[in-house]
């Protein structure tokens, strides 16, 4: 009887501790997937606070040159002191009118918009005729999505791997009882807030009735523009980045593009924030890639610099590409809904020619501890050898493989090191 009770007993345990761990299991794949949504929020802030930025900078030139323009008589004002306009004298006030917004004055005519540009790559775009009465022509589909990798290895060069670094680099750090410190990257240096100034603009009343007369003017050059973003495909995401630019300088021809486009809800802004923002991580990654290409170690600049120089455009590589690579299923998903490429974010795409060009940061790296170790004055080879199996080791895994050039280099750093114990 005793017995029977136990056996029901435990019975009524395990059954508890399987909805527990069905509960456990459902609250942790919640969990992961509310992190995916907040790194992809985050990277969407962040490119949407750059983007502002700019608008604000650009507000401000506008604002700027109009009342160089048309306030000659007044003295010359610099942007930090444009709170000094409300203290001239009636005089000056009566000779530079309100001109701050020439597109939002009943005096100047309407801006007919210019077509956006065709995209190089030859498929469809967006333009429509302007003054025309054609209907808009129905969106390409999308295009087939590519096969994904099979393989890590990625891009056209032969890249392939040496498990000769693997098992330099765990012989030396078996040897070595320090660990490996790693310093990650420090953030850029925090933009200098404009609130102040755009915040006594919105208190103007002109500002403010500029912004009106936007939205009862502009209402079918706002139409003209809803209907290019929401038509938008393409198959290259340079023409994506050309289109923004187009839009972008559109939109500049209002007071306050925000302000303006809140009162028109037919506004596609999803497609129109996700468009600025493949064009933005699409132009920072191209910049990037551009820069470590160009990267030429110099002979004569000590050890100690140029190691970290190349660290340090190392550290930007791996930051950016691990940024992409942890929001990328939730934003291919998100880019498929708008039609916007995004097969540049595969491995088999731009990501995977970036990681190909770090072999040429550890070719260099390499190239240049080998150099020093073969020099007499060199007096720290076990730390150096040691720094430079380290840093091919990490560009081995990053990448995927070594090429036969950085092979090359490899074994001449293998080599150099073998030499110095002797």
């Amino acid at each position: 009887m005793l017995q029977e009770d136990d056996e029901s007993e435990i019975n009524l345990l395990k059954k508890k501790l399987e909805a527990s761990l069905e509960k456990i299991d459902s609250l942790e794949k919640e969990n992961q997937e509310l992190k995916q949504e907040a790194n992809r929020l985050k990277v969407q802030i962040s490119s949407l606070r750059a983007y502002n930025n700019e608008r604000k900078t650009i507000l401000w030139k506008k604002l700027q040159s109009s009342l160089d323009g048309n306030c000659t008589d007044a003295p010359q004002h610099k942007p930090s002191t444009f709170v000094n306009l409300s203290e001239q004298s009636p005089e000056a006030g009566k000779s530079c009118t309100r001109t701050d917004f020439p597109e939002s004055t009943a005096e100047k005519p309407m801006r007919i918009p210019i077509p956006p540009p065709r995209p190089n790559s030859g498929t469809l775009s967006s333009s429509k005729e302007v003054n025309g009465n054609k209907a808009p022509s129905a969106p390409a589909p999308a295009p087939p999505p590519p096969p994904l990798p099979s393989k890590p290895l990625v891009g056209s060069r032969a890249v392939r791997r040496v498990p000769e670094v693997i098992e330099l680099y765990r012989s030396l750090t078996r040897r070595d009882p320090r660990k490996e410190n790693r310093t990650n990257p420090t953030g850029s240096p925090l933009v200098a807030s404009t609130k102040n100034m755009i915040g006594e603009i919105e208190n103007r009343s002109r500002y403010l009735s500029a912004i009106k007369s936007d939205v009862e003017r502009r209402g079918e050059f706002i139409k003209f523009l809803t209907k290019e973003v929401e038509s938008a495909t393409y198959r290259d995401v340079s023409d994506v980045e050309a289109f923004v630019k187009w839009l972008d300088g559109e939109l500049s021809s209002l007071v306050d593009e925000r302000a303006v486009l809140k009162h028109f809800p037919q506004w596609p802004e999803r497609k129109a924030d996700a468009l600025r923002e493949a064009a933005c991580t699409y132009r920072d990654l191209k910049s990037l890639e551009s820069e470590v290409s160009r990267f030429v170690d110099n002979p004569k600049e000590p050890l100690t610099q140029a190691l970290r120089r190349i660290q340090a455009l190392q550290d930007r590589l791996e930051q950016s590409i691990d940024n992409i690579e942890r929001m990328r299923e939730s934003t291919i998903k998100r880019y498929k809904d708008l039609q916007i490429p995004w097969e540049w974010m595969l491995d088999t795409g731009l990501l995977g020619q970036m990681k190909l060009s770090s072999l040429k940061l550890a070719r260099e790296y390499m190239k240049r501890i080998a150099n020093e170790l073969q020099a007499d004055e060199c007096s720290c080879e076990d730390n150096l050898k040691l720094q430079g199996v380290r840093y091919a080791y990490r560009v081995h895994q990053f990448a995927g493989g070594f090429d036969a050039e950085a092979i090359q280099a490899f074994e001449k750093l293998k080599k150099a090191g073998l030499d110095s114990e002797k």
